[in-house]
């Protein structure tokens, strides 16, 4: 349980979800243990969430090169907290892997959350995060090799996309 400085407390499983992608020639692919498919991976309740993740894929795949949290949801009795986490090619070895195609976002109303969300709109909203950071945050920046950019670049980070 969570306990929050008001009073407030929240209850029940966090998992984070563990979306593993690498650059293959001039695509970005989703691998891991699971294959193409998240890797989930449940809290516990006093574990820092982005340490978890780092120390999973770092015992079971490799070192990163970058683990970053891109958006949460509530599914069910639990909290999501959804990461991409950046490999390079040398560490995918045996694991399936396939490519990201694009996808639509999942879309909310003003006061309630999306009613449905696939792992493909979870996976877009995570790139056009990390394109963003890319762009914005020196530490990101650094960490992503040079050809990664063009590719980045076609997620344009919401709002500007439905602007262009």
């Amino acid at each position: 349980m969570a306990r929050f400085p008001d009073g407030f407390d929240v209850e029940g499983p966090v998992r984070a979800e563990i979306f593993v992608v690498w650059l293959n020639g001039d695509d970005l692919e989703l691998t891991g243990p699971c294959g193409a498919a998240p890797w989930l991976v449940e809290l516990g309740a006093t574990d820092h969430p982005v340490e978890v993740v780092d120390r999973i894929v770092r015992e079971n795949v490799g070192e990163p090169r970058l683990v970053h949290s891109t958006s949460w949801r509530h599914d069910g009795d639990a909290v999501i907290l959804s990461f991409v986490v950046v490999i390079d090619r040398g560490l995918v070895g045996q694991m399936e892997s396939a490519p990201i195609r694009r996808a639509d976002l999942a879309r909310s109303a003003a006061t309630t959350a999306p009613t449905e969300i696939a792992n493909e709109q979870v996976v877009e909203h995570g790139l056009r995060h990390l394109a963003w950071l890319a762009q914005d945050d020196p530490v990101v920046a650094s960490e992503l090799p040079a050809a990664w950019r063009p590719l980045l670049a076609a997620y344009v980070p919401e709002p500007f996309r439905n602007l262009g």
